[in-house]
């Protein structure tokens, strides 16, 4: 009989926990949780105090069993799963799945795979913490009965296939609320006024005008007066005083979230997936956490690093405290497990991943950086307006010397005209200057930012929406759903002017362009991700609410703290919820989204823009009147019919005028003919493309390919590149085992039984891909399967009808 069984949740952590317990250990992964909520139906008995109905998920039956068959073998099973309430849950799942008894079961935690912290939770088993399951079986049902209420409800009244969630749906809110603020934003310009002055012996630095100017006679009169005869410009009030900065505290969940994204450019969920990896390695503690606090021992090696690259100055010992009430991963921040590791990690993002927390951590306990700041006022004899000038000098650089935290890009705009925070002359009130080249240019009020996944999860934090474990799949859902595309747009270019005067006395107007308003990796709505948030917004105000969603965070909190009984919590949301729903189903007719955008004058027709079946699109003429169908002539003639055409990126069904919505009618194009055959420009469902033969090839909208310009040159050279990549993508074939080996867009990989899986980059290191032979590609694929690694192949490029051609 195996004396002890540990069960984990994913094989990478079982292998590292094997090789620190030894022999007498059999370490095995549930990956992951075993058992959930029945796909079919409700699964929540409401007449019996809303009791979840579960079942082993199909993927899993295999694991439970072999489980369940070395769980009947040891004399003691020990759960290991993660430390959070998700963690708990899955514990618990495995103790009733496997019939555990309480004599022979041991619930561990550890918040990082190190040898001590291991043997320590070993020395301290404690039993399943019911209150934390709870509170996690609390958030799965009440989400269950959102969403399971809700959807049907979208379908209805929507469009088929929509889904709405506790969560989701307020966070889709707040992104459609910012799109919102920025479309009725009304912009203002002014006009910002920038001299460049020097000292008597020389030295030349710049000031800003404390005043902005409305008009361009504004601040043309102010530069005139300036270079008149006899204007004398004197140092005024000089002060300086000393200032620090502190380092920030070590990354929580959220806080590593955001910087991984502002640093490093990662997504939340690439710094979840990299974080896990981290941590499945023992490199850092856990990775979902609410907490700032060290451990002793953290605190100490830190110090120790500190001392032996910078020298003792430079530390100083810090202990942050969390600021969250009921943060439910409270136990440690995320830091290295290792701190004289200085490097790790096996791939790129995960070593500067790595690199990045481990700065952060040390540099908590870094002493304050120190610096003196110089605040000075420039006088102009025949104006009240005042210069000021500022600099900023770092005196002792402090944890600056390895780290300082970033902002998020929407507040982070530095001065690019050197007006302020650089290095200033040592002056003194009184002194004359002599006045240099003076600029007035024209600025523009900035509309709000739209959301970057730093800054939407830092304002979710900040609602107390949600909690660390969420951020990641809320995001990764709201964009899959198709209600938030994540893209970079283009910006556009605008005019400004700048009135120079130079140091002679001459002024000069000047017309400049620039390209504004581009936008990169931010979170737009979509055209139904906005109907969807009206719908409910008017309907379910109460689920759309911030206070409401932060109120549930709150009460699970209070159940995992033993302090509210789960039931009864759900039992106060439902009542009133499901009252709602019922009147909504008989109240609300099917909700249209439309707009009459005019009428085009070359055939009198009415422009409507509207969503669709399949999506947002523009509609030129009115859908026949229900009345001519019963006509004898039943079909209506072509030019009875409306036509339709798909709204191009960045275009909204909300925004949209007659003119663009006129401009894509002008599709499909025809370019010539290739082959004998036509050759068409179109925008279809996924796309701007060009159709050839029955087949169609995407444009390379990043490469400039428009529809209404490309030329039937260009769509010969990509009806041919596609020929050819479609002739290479094929390297071999056993039609009788349907394998086959192809070249996908990050290597050669295998294809069998509608799945992919990976050729390892080591063995195609040594040899060719067409040299596999059978053997080894049905071994990869098996261990692949029992791995569980591999993947459902993409979607393959399919258009339908084009649809800017007459139906």
């Amino acid at each position: 009989m195996q004396e002890n069984l540990v069960i984990v949740e994913s094989p990478a952590k079982a292998k590292t926990i094997e090789k620190i317990l030894g022999d007498k250990y059999t370490v095995k992964s549930s990956y992951g949780h075993i058992r959930d909520l029945k796909k079919k139906g409700l699964s929540i008995d409401i007449a019996k105090g809303f009791e979840p109905e579960y079942e082993i998920s199909p993927d899993k039956v295999k694991v439970v069993s072999e489980l369940k068959k070395l769980s009947k073998e040891a004399q003691t099973v020990w759960l290991a799963s993660d430390e959070d309430r998700e963690g708990e849950a899955i514990a618990w799942h495995l103790k009733e799945a496997l019939q555990l008894p309480d004599s022979k079961t041991r619930r561990i935690v550890f918040h990082e795979i190190t040898q001590n912290a291991i043997l320590h939770a070993v020395e301290n088993p404690r039993q399943v913490d019911r209150n934390l399951v709870n509170a996690q079986q609390a958030r799965r049902v009440l989400d269950r009965l959102v969403g399971f209420e809700l959807s049907p409800l979208l379908w209805r009244k929507v469009r088929p296939s929509l889904s709405a969630g506790r969560v989701q749906s307020v966070t889709v809110r707040l992104i459609v609320e910012r799109e919102r603020e920025i479309m009725n934003f009304e912009g203002s310009d002014y006009y910002r006024v920038v001299g460049e002055f020097a000292m008597p012996d020389g030295a030349v630095f710049k000031a800003e005008l404390n005043t902005r100017f409305k008009t361009e006679e504004e601040a043309g009169r102010f530069l005139a007066d300036i270079s008149a005869a006899g204007v004398v410009f004197t140092v005024g009030s000089v002060e300086t005083k000393p200032s620090k900065r502190t380092p920030a505290a070590p990354f929580t969940t959220s806080t590593l979230q955001q910087e991984a994204a502002r640093k490093l450019g990662f997504s939340v969920s690439q710094t979840m997936s990299v974080a896990q990896r981290l941590y499945e390695a023992g490199l850092i503690t856990y990775m979902r956490t609410d907490s700032v606090h060290l451990s002793s021992l953290a605190i100490g090696a830190a110090e120790e690093a500190v001392a032996a690259l910078f020298g003792e100055k430079y530390h100083k010992t810090r202990q942050y405290t969390t600021k969250s009430k009921g943060a439910q991963e409270a136990h440690e921040a995320i830091r290295p497990t290792d701190i004289d590791r200085r490097e790790a990690g096996t791939t790129a993002q995960e070593r500067r991943l790595y690199d990045l927390i481990w700065k952060r951590t040390v540099a908590s306990q870094m002493a304050d950086a120190e610096l003196e700041k110089t605040t000075a006022q420039i006088v102009v004899s025949n104006r009240s307006e005042k210069f000021a000038a500022s600099g900023e000098v770092i005196t002792f650089d402090g944890f600056l010397r390895l780290y300082m935290e970033s902002r998020d890009d929407e507040v982070s705009a530095a001065k690019t005209d050197g007006s302020g925070d650089g290095l200033l002359p040592a002056m003194t009130e009184g002194t004359v200057l002599t006045r240099g080249q003076t600029v007035a240019t024209q600025r523009f009020a900035q509309r709000p930012p739209r959301y970057s996944e730093a800054s939407l999860v830092k304002h979710l934090e900040e609602l107390g929406i949600g909690r660390p474990s969420t951020y990641a799949p809320t995001i990764s859902t709201i964009i899959n759903r198709g209600y938030v595309v994540k893209e970079d747009r283009d910006g556009v270019k605008r005019d400004y002017t700048v009135l120079t005067l130079s140091k002679a006395g001459g002024l000069k107007r000047t017309r400049k362009s620039e390209m504004t308003g581009a936008e990169k990796n931010k979170l737009f709505p979509t055209d139904i991700g906005m109907l969807v948030t009206d719908y409910l917004a008017e309907h379910f105000a109460a689920i759309l609410d911030y206070n409401f969603t932060a109120r549930v965070e709150k009460e699970f909190d209070e159940i995992a703290e033993g302090g509210l009984d789960w039931r009864r919590m759900l039992a106060a949301f439902y009542a009133p919820f499901h009252e709602h729903v019922d009147n909504a189903e008989g109240e609300t007719e099917y909700v249209r989204s439309e707009r009459l955008l005019g009428v085009d004058p070359k055939t009198g027709k009415n422009v409507y823009a509207r969503v669709g079946k399949f999506g947002p699109m523009v509609q030129l003429g009115d859908t026949p009147a229900a009345a001519s169908k019963a006509k004898e002539s039943s079909e209506p003639s072509e030019d009875e019919k409306p036509r339709y055409a798909s709204l191009l990126k960045g275009q909204m069904v909300a925004t949209i005028t007659l003119e663009e919505a006129l401009a894509l009618f002008e599709l499909p194009r025809e370019l010539g003919e290739y082959e004998g055959k036509t050759v068409t420009a179109a925008v279809g469902r996924f796309g701007p493309y060009v159709k050839h033969d029955g087949k169609f090839v995407s444009l390379k909208v990043r490469e400039g390919d428009d529809p209404y310009t490309v030329t039937l040159e260009r769509a010969v050279q990509l009806i041919e590149e596609k020929r050819e990549a479609e002739r290479n993508r094929v390297i071999r074939v056993y039609e009788a085992e349907d394998i086959q080996v192809l070249n996908g867009r990050w290597g050669p990989y295998i294809a069998h039984g509608g799945t992919n899986y990976k050729i390892p980059k080591t063995l195609l290191a040594k040899r060719e891909a067409a040299s596999l032979t059978l053997e080894e590609l049905r071994a990869l694929i098996a261990e692949q399967q029992t791995a569980g690694e591999g993947t459902a192949p993409k979607r393959t490029f399919r258009r339908g009808v084009a649809r800017g051609a007459k139906k």
